[in-house]
């Protein structure tokens, strides 16, 4: 059988992806027109944008049916649903880096939007490379299967360990880097970048959690292109799958922040999708070269990573109740949820 390079099928015309791109510029020009004057976000606020960040990537696969079809439509909602899980997973990072750097809150949501800008530059540029490699030939697939079943196995041994997530901050190359090449003030100054100190310009700590969120925004692109190439070819649903989960995460955070910690199980969940992806992936490229082996349908994808959201997400409420619970009866506060915090 003929494996060898072909164009990729997309729905993304030339009119298509600028109208995609003058939204997304648009919606990132109101959020640094919001947080241009930093003030704390109160929930009313976070939770009326993560409605309206939510609605939009529903308005866009209703509108995608009947424009190009059923299959871009599903392959846009399965991607959408993988994005935004591996986007929360973000979130945990953001937490744990804001708090090394003790970011003042009212901050928090200009750090939470220059990551998810610089998260967004970078699945640009992994997307057009998956598509550059996918365009050579069938056997890419079975490379960003093998990245996905390498990263699903390391994020089930770390979830077993309860070890997740750690920021060393002195311990980043690239907070290194910065500290060598120029001074860093003691204390934030606004939103501010840098600033002139006795006569020299200064990084403050505002630049340094920045690259630092910059720096893990490219672990996470390694991941998450791969998984959404498993769902679909099309490299404008890969990128709008990706913008869509991104640009909700400023207010999401600050409705979640408080339910991050309880979600024990998510990472379990996490694995279990990017293997099953992984596995979809392997077995994708076999199809290509022995037609008897079978293909996983997109609608089958869908509704596997849903039922195991809602799984981990139900196993998580449960384990809190019953620490909850073993408290209460031993008399003593119950313990926060050391593999998140």
């Amino acid at each position: 059988m003929d494996v060898l390079s072909a164009p990729l099928q997309t729905i993304g015309s030339p009119t298509l992806w600028g109208i995609t791109l003058a939204i997304l510029l648009g919606l990132l020009a109101v959020d640094f027109a919001i947080t241009r004057r930093p003030h704390d976000v109160h929930m009313k606020e976070a939770v009326g944008w993560t409605i309206f960040y939510l609605a939009l990537p529903v308005a866009f696969g209703l509108i995608i049916w009947p424009l190009y079809g059923a299959t871009p439509s599903i392959e846009f909602f399965t991607g959408y649903v993988v994005e935004k899980s591996l986007s929360v997973d973000n979130l945990f990072v953001f937490m744990l880096l804001l708090a090394a750097f003790a970011v003042p809150k009212e901050l928090a949501q200009r750090v939470l939007l220059y990551g998810i800008v610089g998260a967004l530059v970078l699945r640009a540029v992994f997307i057009a490379m998956g598509a550059a490699v996918l365009s050579t030939g069938t056997w890419a697939f079975l490379l960003f299967g093998g990245i996905l079943l390498v990263t699903a196995v390391k994020v089930m041994r770390d979830a077993i360990k309860g070890t997740d997530h750690e920021v060393d901050i002195d311990g980043m190359r690239s907070v290194k880097i910065l500290r060598r090449l120029m001074p860093v003030t003691t204390r934030y100054h606004g939103s501010k970048l840098s600033i002139i100190e006795h006569g020299k310009r200064t990084l403050t700590p505002m630049a340094l959690v920045v690259v630092a969120v910059f720096m893990t925004d490219i672990v996470f692109a390694v991941d998450s292109v791969p998984a959404v190439y498993g769902v679909t070819e099309d490299p404008y649903i890969v990128f709008a799958t990706n913008a869509f989960a991104l640009l909700g995460l400023r207010a999401l955070y600050f409705v979640l922040q408080n339910a991050l910690s309880k979600l024990r199980h998510l990472n379990h969940g996490l694995a279990i999708i990017l293997a099953f992806i992984g596995f979809k992936l392997v077995l994708h490229w076999a199809h290509t070269v022995w037609s008897w082996v079978p293909d996983v349908p997109t609608p089958l994808s869908l509704a596997f990573i849903i039922l195991t959201l809602v799984t981990v997400t139900l196993t998580s409420l449960a384990a809190n109740r019953r620490d909850e619970a073993a408290a209460v009866a031993a008399g003593t506060e119950p313990e926060p949820d050391r593999a998140r915090v």
